[in-house]
């Protein structure tokens, strides 16, 4: 007995192997998605570790900022005075060391922040002459908002709503 083999419906066949290609294309293009899915979860979390590693090398642990001035206070004679902003697990604290005397110590609360991984948020300060008074003003920055504490006699001091509109207005003339 001799065995023989061959195709009984040839069209048929050839229409079960057309969407097999199809499926493979889908195939194709579903592996593609979810791996560009996982080059953006990598690459962000890549990103996200090198920011903090150069936030760790440029400002510490806890996130610490150093600015060393002259702002036009008798206690200056001898040194400029020391002013140290640091985030303290989510506690913004500004340190002024007037002439840097660690014996008048004067300590600026700040904001609290909220969310998570705030405890790593950097807190930078600049002197600036925000009421046209001829001495410099405090801005700390923490992440885009900006607080200005006013140069008085005293020390540095929080801006109360009437001059915080003050400086809007001022600042809109410019």
């Amino acid at each position: 007995m001799a065995v023989q083999s061959r195709e009984l419906r040839p069209m048929r066949r050839m229409a079960q192997t057309m969407p097999a290609r199809n499926v493979g294309t889908i195939a194709y293009v579903i592996t593609g998605l979810i791996a560009v899915l996982a080059a953006y979860v990598v690459l962000g979390s890549l990103f996200g570790w090198m920011e903090t590693l150069v936030h760790d090398i440029q400002y510490g642990r806890p996130r610490t900022f150093h600015l060393l001035a002259n702002v036009g206070r008798g206690g200056e004679v001898e040194a400029p005075t020391h002013l140290i902003a640091m985030n303290l697990d989510r506690q913004v604290v500004i340190l002024e060391l007037p002439g840097g005397d660690a014996t008048k110590v004067r300590v600026l609360p700040g904001p609290y922040l909220f969310g998570a991984g705030e405890d790593l948020t950097p807190v930078t300060m600049r002197l600036a002459d925000m009421n046209g008074n001829g001495t410099p003003d405090l801005v700390v920055r923490v992440k885009n908002e900006e607080m200005v504490y006013l140069n008085r006699e005293e020390g540095f001091t929080p801006v109360t709503a009437e001059e915080r509109q003050q400086l809007v207005q001022q600042s809109v003339r410019r």
